[in-house]
């Protein structure tokens, strides 16, 4: 790769889902790559195929701590994103979104390093406009289980702005959608991983209230492709910007397609609904579209099958099988 355009880039985060399909796209670019996480929700076999490249690094740390290193952009991707691992020490979770976007945003200024700063469609709680646009301001509740997830991401898009508006930082909020692929974590909590895990060990497949709420899943190469042109972009937008697959679809049809893809004779199981649980969830792409022409191009059928066949491959191994059912969620690290 050319050196005028050769990067280091840091990519908190690295080595989860999102992270480390991002870190992949870099490293084949010829950029160096610093992928850094904490091992919280991500995995070093998420990484493992990178390690012996020489454009790759890989350093153990916590976002929520300094840190002190020279780059030219920053992902901050750092922040368990399922419920089941953001509600397990939520007092942890606003941490890793507050001090870890003050201490990225920091970095930033320092070395005057360009920073894309991952939000969620969280921040737009149970919504009461669909679809949702950049401007709709939300309806969250601040104190609710999930709130720390939400509210977390919210003030650090208020950093980030600040940022922008104190000290001129170059920052890019991405406000990400439902995403969905191989590397997902097989017992994240997440629809699609439950669905498929299920879908694969012959389980009812668990739909919670009726299945009529909707989401709308956004295939990981897709994102990917999306976060890197908003980095890429030269005059980038003034705010966030939604990234995700436009068309909506119910859980329950969801839980069909499934069980038809996956060839199992699972049924469907109804449970309660859990609380603060978005009824609709839908974004509007039209920002993105005219200001990085970017739009979502694999379908949902097609990202099905990936999965799915990466999920079997993944339960076929023994090994990895018996690791899968003995991971659980982390204790908090003292001090924290």
């Amino acid at each position: 790769m050319k050196e005028l355009i050769r990067k280091r880039i840091l990519v908190t985060g690295g080595a989860g889902f999102l992270g480390s399909h991002l870190c992949e796209r870099l490293v084949m670019q010829g950029h160096d790559v610093l992928c850094v996480d904490n091992f919280y929700t991500g995995s070093k076999r998420n990484v493992a195929h990178l390690l012996d490249n020489a454009n790759f690094e890989l350093m153990r740390h916590d976002v929520t701590f300094p840190l002190y290193v020279e780059v030219d952009e920053i992902y901050n991707l750092a922040c368990p994103a399922s419920p089941v691992h953001y509600q397990h020490d939520p007092v942890q979770t606003t941490k890793t979104s507050v001090h870890g976007a003050i201490n990225m945003l920091g970095l930033a200024k320092r070395v005057r390093a360009k920073l894309l700063q991952a939000s969620t469609s969280e921040v737009y709680g149970d919504a009461r406009s669909h679809p949702q646009t950049e401007d709709y301001w939300g309806h969250v509740n601040p104190i609710g289980p999930r709130s720390c997830y939400d509210e977390g991401k919210r003030c650090a898009e208020t950093l980030c702005m600040d940022y922008l508006r104190q000290h001129g930082l170059d920052v890019r909020i991405v406000r990400i959608f439902n995403t969905f692929g191989p590397r997902m974590h097989p017992r994240d909590g997440r629809v699609i991983s439950n669905f498929v895990m299920q879908a694969l060990a012959g389980e009812p497949l668990t739909v919670y209230g009726d299945g009529s709420q909707t989401r709308c899943f956004c295939y990981v190469d897709d994102l990917i492709d999306g976060l890197m042109r908003m980095m890429a972009c030269a005059t980038p937008p003034t705010g966030p910007v939604n990234m995700g697959n436009p068309e909506e679809i119910s859980m329950l049809d969801t839980a069909r397609r499934v069980i038809a893809q996956a060839g199992s004779k699972s049924t469907i199981a109804f449970a309660p609904l859990p609380v603060d649980d978005p009824c609709r969830r839908c974004p509007s792409i039209e920002r993105a579209r005219t200001l990085l022409g970017w739009t979502p191009h694999t379908s949902l059928d097609a990202g099905l099958d990936a999965t799915i066949a990466y999920f079997r491959r993944l339960v076929a191994n023994r090994a990895d099988a018996a690791n899968m059912q003995a991971e659980r969620v982390p204790a908090p690290a003292a001090g924290f």
